[in-house]
Protein backbone atom coordinates (compact mmCIF):
# COMPACT_ATOMS: atom_id res chain seq x y z
CA UNK A 1 0.00 0.00 0.00
CA UNK A 2 2.68 2.48 1.24
CA UNK A 3 4.92 1.49 -2.01
CA UNK A 4 1.79 2.57 -4.75
CA UNK A 5 0.94 5.77 -2.23
CA UNK A 6 5.22 6.15 -3.15
CA UNK A 7 4.90 5.59 -6.62
CA UNK A 8 1.92 7.48 -7.14
CA UNK A 9 3.36 10.66 -5.41
CA UNK A 10 6.42 10.24 -7.55
CA UNK A 11 4.45 10.34 -11.10
CA UNK A 12 2.51 13.14 -9.95
CA UNK A 13 5.65 14.90 -9.36
CA UNK A 14 7.09 13.49 -13.03
CA UNK A 15 6.74 16.02 -15.87
CA UNK A 16 4.62 14.38 -18.65
CA UNK A 17 5.14 14.20 -21.79
CA UNK A 18 2.93 16.51 -23.10
CA UNK A 19 4.48 18.68 -20.66
CA UNK A 20 7.87 18.02 -21.50
CA UNK A 21 7.22 18.72 -25.06
CA UNK A 22 5.82 22.11 -24.64
CA UNK A 23 8.75 22.99 -22.31
CA UNK A 24 11.09 22.30 -25.11
CA UNK A 25 8.67 24.13 -27.84
CA UNK A 26 8.22 27.13 -25.29
CA UNK A 27 12.11 27.20 -25.22
CA UNK A 28 12.62 26.75 -28.92
CA UNK A 29 10.35 29.19 -29.76
CA UNK A 30 11.65 32.09 -27.03
CA UNK A 31 15.17 31.77 -28.57
CA UNK A 32 13.84 32.02 -31.83
CA UNK A 33 12.08 35.25 -30.99
CA UNK A 34 14.96 36.73 -29.36
CA UNK A 35 17.34 35.80 -32.10
CA UNK A 36 15.02 37.57 -34.42
CA UNK A 37 14.10 34.59 -36.13
CA UNK A 38 10.98 36.55 -36.48
CA UNK A 39 10.32 40.04 -37.88
CA UNK A 40 8.42 42.75 -35.60
CA UNK A 41 5.10 42.04 -36.57
CA UNK A 42 5.24 38.95 -38.02
CA UNK A 43 2.57 36.08 -37.45
CA UNK A 44 2.82 32.98 -35.62
CA UNK A 45 0.93 30.38 -37.09
CA UNK A 46 0.26 27.52 -34.42
CA UNK A 47 -0.25 24.96 -38.37
CA UNK A 48 2.90 25.92 -38.80
CA UNK A 49 5.20 25.73 -35.88
CA UNK A 50 3.71 22.47 -34.83
CA UNK A 51 4.41 21.02 -38.32
CA UNK A 52 8.06 22.79 -38.19
CA UNK A 53 8.70 20.95 -34.67
CA UNK A 54 6.82 17.55 -35.51
CA UNK A 55 4.42 18.07 -32.37
CA UNK A 56 0.98 18.36 -31.42
CA UNK A 57 -1.26 21.70 -31.90
CA UNK A 58 -2.18 21.69 -28.83
CA UNK A 59 1.44 21.17 -27.76
CA UNK A 60 2.37 24.44 -29.51
CA UNK A 61 -0.66 26.66 -28.44
CA UNK A 62 0.49 26.26 -24.93
CA UNK A 63 3.91 26.89 -25.60
CA UNK A 64 2.74 30.19 -27.25
CA UNK A 65 0.20 30.69 -24.48
CA UNK A 66 3.15 31.06 -22.47
CA UNK A 67 5.40 32.95 -24.76
CA UNK A 68 2.58 35.66 -24.35
CA UNK A 69 2.56 35.69 -20.58
CA UNK A 70 6.42 36.96 -21.08
CA UNK A 71 5.93 39.60 -23.74
CA UNK A 72 7.41 38.16 -26.22
CA UNK A 73 4.34 37.94 -28.47
CA UNK A 74 0.97 38.96 -28.36
CA UNK A 75 -2.73 37.27 -28.62
CA UNK A 76 -4.49 38.91 -31.67
CA UNK A 77 -8.13 39.54 -31.57
CA UNK A 78 -8.89 36.41 -34.07
CA UNK A 79 -7.38 34.04 -31.61
CA UNK A 80 -4.16 34.48 -33.33
CA UNK A 81 -0.41 35.28 -32.58
CA UNK A 82 2.51 37.44 -33.40
CA UNK A 83 5.58 38.85 -32.83
CA UNK A 84 4.88 42.37 -30.94
CA UNK A 85 5.50 45.31 -33.87
CA UNK A 86 7.83 48.59 -32.98
CA UNK A 87 4.80 50.65 -32.99
CA UNK A 88 3.28 48.71 -30.34
CA UNK A 89 2.48 51.43 -27.32
CA UNK A 90 3.23 48.23 -24.85
CA UNK A 91 6.60 49.06 -24.92
CA UNK A 92 6.76 52.56 -24.28
CA UNK A 93 4.12 51.68 -21.02
CA UNK A 94 6.76 49.26 -19.96
CA UNK A 95 9.07 51.65 -20.27
CA UNK A 96 7.44 54.12 -18.25
CA UNK A 97 7.11 51.77 -15.33
CA UNK A 98 10.21 51.00 -15.39
CA UNK A 99 11.74 54.32 -15.20
CA UNK A 100 9.10 55.30 -12.63
CA UNK A 101 9.93 51.51 -10.31
CA UNK A 102 13.68 50.79 -11.18
CA UNK A 103 15.02 54.68 -9.87
CA UNK A 104 13.11 54.22 -6.58
CA UNK A 105 14.59 50.96 -6.19
CA UNK A 106 18.23 51.62 -7.07
CA UNK A 107 18.08 54.26 -4.11
CA UNK A 108 16.91 52.22 -1.73
CA UNK A 109 19.80 49.57 -2.65
CA UNK A 110 22.31 52.22 -2.58
CA UNK A 111 21.04 52.97 0.77
CA UNK A 112 20.67 49.57 2.09
CA UNK A 113 23.41 47.64 0.38
CA UNK A 114 26.22 46.54 2.60
CA UNK A 115 29.69 45.07 1.16
CA UNK A 116 28.77 42.31 -0.43
CA UNK A 117 26.65 43.35 -2.58
CA UNK A 118 29.18 46.25 -3.22
CA UNK A 119 31.12 43.06 -3.70
CA UNK A 120 28.55 41.60 -6.29
CA UNK A 121 27.66 44.90 -7.98
CA UNK A 122 31.50 45.11 -8.81
CA UNK A 123 31.61 41.69 -10.18
CA UNK A 124 28.34 41.78 -12.12
CA UNK A 125 30.02 44.75 -14.19
CA UNK A 126 32.51 43.75 -14.97
CA UNK A 127 31.41 40.26 -16.62
CA UNK A 128 29.34 42.66 -18.36
CA UNK A 129 31.94 44.87 -19.69
CA UNK A 130 34.21 41.47 -20.58
CA UNK A 131 30.84 39.97 -22.37
CA UNK A 132 31.22 40.69 -26.48
CA UNK A 133 27.49 41.84 -27.24
CA UNK A 134 27.46 40.05 -30.30
CA UNK A 135 28.55 36.89 -31.57
CA UNK A 136 28.68 35.79 -35.17
CA UNK A 137 26.90 32.03 -34.66
CA UNK A 138 23.54 34.02 -32.82
CA UNK A 139 23.25 37.18 -35.40
CA UNK A 140 22.50 40.60 -35.34
CA UNK A 141 20.82 41.02 -32.09
CA UNK A 142 22.50 40.34 -28.67
CA UNK A 143 24.32 37.73 -27.55
CA UNK A 144 22.29 35.07 -25.05
CA UNK A 145 25.25 35.37 -22.55
CA UNK A 146 25.85 39.29 -22.95
CA UNK A 147 22.30 39.21 -22.09
CA UNK A 148 22.03 37.14 -19.36
CA UNK A 149 25.40 39.55 -18.46
CA UNK A 150 23.18 42.49 -19.03
CA UNK A 151 20.24 41.64 -16.86
CA UNK A 152 22.32 40.24 -13.87
CA UNK A 153 24.38 43.32 -13.39
CA UNK A 154 20.70 45.34 -13.35
CA UNK A 155 19.30 42.69 -10.95
CA UNK A 156 22.38 43.04 -8.66
CA UNK A 157 22.23 46.96 -8.67
CA UNK A 158 18.76 46.70 -7.38
CA UNK A 159 19.35 43.69 -4.88
CA UNK A 160 20.76 45.63 -1.80
CA UNK A 161 16.97 46.71 -1.36
CA UNK A 162 16.49 43.68 0.26
CA UNK A 163 12.44 43.67 -0.67
CA UNK A 164 12.03 40.59 -2.92
CA UNK A 165 8.81 42.14 -4.18
CA UNK A 166 10.40 44.72 -5.72
CA UNK A 167 12.64 42.32 -7.47
CA UNK A 168 10.12 40.13 -8.65
CA UNK A 169 8.34 43.14 -10.11
CA UNK A 170 11.88 43.89 -12.07
CA UNK A 171 12.41 40.38 -13.48
CA UNK A 172 9.07 40.37 -14.84
CA UNK A 173 9.50 43.86 -16.42
CA UNK A 174 12.73 42.49 -17.21
CA UNK A 175 11.52 39.50 -19.86
CA UNK A 176 8.65 41.95 -21.20
CA UNK A 177 11.22 44.25 -22.80
CA UNK A 178 14.26 42.14 -23.49
CA UNK A 179 12.62 42.46 -27.35
CA UNK A 180 12.81 45.87 -27.08
CA UNK A 181 16.05 46.02 -25.87
CA UNK A 182 17.10 44.00 -28.25
CA UNK A 183 15.94 45.82 -31.32
CA UNK A 184 16.77 49.18 -30.32
CA UNK A 185 20.24 48.57 -30.48
CA UNK A 186 20.04 48.56 -34.22
CA UNK A 187 18.17 52.00 -33.88
CA UNK A 188 20.72 53.78 -32.29
CA UNK A 189 24.05 51.65 -32.92
CA UNK A 190 26.00 54.99 -31.89
CA UNK A 191 24.57 54.50 -28.09
CA UNK A 192 27.55 54.48 -25.54
CA UNK A 193 25.84 51.51 -23.60
CA UNK A 194 28.90 50.51 -21.79
CA UNK A 195 29.22 54.28 -20.86
CA UNK A 196 26.28 54.24 -19.09
CA UNK A 197 26.88 51.23 -17.54
CA UNK A 198 30.29 51.99 -16.18
CA UNK A 199 28.16 55.35 -14.61
CA UNK A 200 25.75 53.57 -12.63
CA UNK A 201 28.57 51.20 -11.21
CA UNK A 202 30.37 54.00 -10.52
CA UNK A 203 27.26 56.24 -8.90
CA UNK A 204 26.10 53.02 -7.22
CA UNK A 205 29.02 52.55 -5.25
CA UNK A 206 30.08 55.79 -4.19
CA UNK A 207 26.91 55.42 -2.68
CA UNK A 208 25.07 58.81 -4.54
CA UNK A 209 21.71 57.73 -5.23
CA UNK A 210 20.88 60.95 -6.68
CA UNK A 211 23.37 60.31 -9.35
CA UNK A 212 22.52 56.66 -9.63
CA UNK A 213 18.78 56.90 -10.13
CA UNK A 214 19.30 59.49 -12.58
CA UNK A 215 21.66 57.83 -14.68
CA UNK A 216 19.77 54.91 -15.08
CA UNK A 217 16.74 57.19 -15.65
CA UNK A 218 18.18 58.18 -18.86
CA UNK A 219 19.22 54.92 -19.58
CA UNK A 220 16.24 53.41 -19.18
CA UNK A 221 14.62 56.57 -21.64
CA UNK A 222 17.35 56.38 -24.19
CA UNK A 223 16.16 52.50 -25.21
CA UNK A 224 12.83 53.15 -25.38
CA UNK A 225 13.22 56.60 -27.56
CA UNK A 226 15.35 54.50 -29.59
CA UNK A 227 11.99 52.71 -30.92
CA UNK A 228 9.77 55.89 -31.05
CA UNK A 229 12.88 57.17 -33.75
CA UNK A 230 12.08 58.27 -36.79
CA UNK A 231 14.39 56.90 -38.10
CA UNK A 232 14.16 53.90 -40.29
CA UNK A 233 14.01 50.19 -38.54
CA UNK A 234 16.41 47.34 -39.01
CA UNK A 235 14.26 46.10 -41.36
CA UNK A 236 14.67 48.79 -43.54
CA UNK A 237 18.27 49.41 -43.11
CA UNK A 238 19.03 45.85 -44.27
Amino acid sequence: MLRAMTQTAAASTTPSGKQMLSEQVYTRLRDAIMRGDHAPGEALKPQELAREQGVSLAVVREALVRVVGDGLADRLHNRGFAVPAFSDRRWQEIAEARRTIEPVVLRMSVERGDLDWEARVRAAHHRLARTPAYVAEEGRHYSSAWSEAHRAFHRTLLEGCGNPVLLETFDRMWTASELARRWSAHRDPDRDGADEHRRLEEAALARDADTAAAVLARHLSLTASALTDSGSCESQAD
